[in-house]
């Protein structure tokens, strides 16, 4: 498909979305980004046809890696539109991933990037104790780089999600790519210590989800695989974010209380959406492939909306 030779007005737009220069969205060889980088892709025809997902591949420090992309419905390749990232959980799939969150409805590209099988021969992502020996965190940045390349991402709404040890991984990018991606919603999220020390690049906002009655990773933590309760896994990154120390609390839904650190820096924000009764599912009100039982809150419009709210800020 070819595209019309842009006007005039679209190349200025093209070129105020990826900087004066308009320079190639590279990364450096072998290097995790952790900053805003270019677009180049805006007005380039998309490889994935509109409405579709399509299973694409990429080399990231020396592996084939594969990602599952959702190019939304409408899309323009003149605007610019958010990229969201979804992992999925320790033995699942991209495709698992795309059913289980329905986040390609989204107004927004979609990737659903598929780990590699790990040492008890399930797939995982880095910062679980099961995960394979590779650099996740660079074929994130990898990923996202390619997908600048190829599609008009505005490089200030791109968002992490995932469920379980997909939700920790999100943690760790949390941690380690905060200068790039906007916000973070890790869903019954499994922080295990070998997600490494947190030292972001600055105050991020992070949307959390977890049910109390979660078996698979517990709410109040598991000492024997190190994974912390979630009120003191909350409260660290609320002094991360430099917020204030006790969350204002309100019940939505019945059985949803939602806590909100307010006053931290930089205009981040810390939430908490605490399930009551919830196992370690991807909450939902009608039922889904974690469970046939629905929840009385739908986590990806919540999730979507945090995202919307909270663009990456300007330098």
């Amino acid at each position: 498909m070819r595209l019309p030779v842009r006007t005039a007005a679209a190349v200025s737009f093209a070129l105020t979305l990826c900087g004066a220069a308009a320079a190639p969205a590279m990364a450096q060889a072998g290097r995790v980004v952790d900053r805003p980088l270019p677009t180049t892709g805006c007005g380039k025809a998309p490889s994935v046809r509109p409405g579709s997902s399509s299973t694409e591949y990429l080399v990231s420090g020396g592996v084939r890696r594969g990602y599952l992309l959702h190019v939304p419905d409408r899309y323009d390749p003149r605007r610019p539109y958010a990229l969201v990232l979804s992992f999925h959980g320790h033995k699942r799939t991209s495709a698992y991933q795309e059913e289980l969150t329905g986040m390609s409805a989204l107004n927004a590209v979609t990737v659903y990037p598929q780990g590699l099988v790990g040492t008890d021969g399930q797939t995982a992502w880095q910062g679980a104790p099961y995960s394979a020996d590779v650099d996740d965190v660079l074929f994130t940045s990898d990923l996202i780089t390619r997908l600048q390349g190829g599609y008009c991402v505005d490089p200030h709404r791109i968002y992490a999600a995932g469920k379980s040890n997909g939700g920790g991984f999100t943690g760790v990018l949390a941690c380690r790519m905060a200068g790039r991606i906007a916000a973070f919603a890790p869903v019954s999220g499994a922080f295990y210590p070998q997600g490494g020390p947190c030292a972001p690049s600055r105050p991020v906002p992070i949307a959390d989800f977890h049910g109390t009655a979660d078996t698979t990773i517990p709410y109040d933590g598991d000492p024997a695989r190190g994974l912390p309760d979630l009120p003191s896994w909350l409260s660290a990154w609320a002094a991360r974010d430099r917020c204030l120390p006790r969350p204002a609390e309100h019940v939505i839904a019945g059985n949803v209380t939602v806590q909100d650190w307010r006053g931290c820096a930089r205009r981040s924000t810390v939430r908490h959406y605490r399930v009551t009764g919830a196992g370690h599912v991807w909450p939902s009100t009608s039922p889904n492939l974690d469970s046939p039982t629905p929840t009385s809150i739908d986590a990806t419009p919540l999730i979507w909306d945090f995202f919307r709210r909270n663009p990456l800020p300007a330098a």
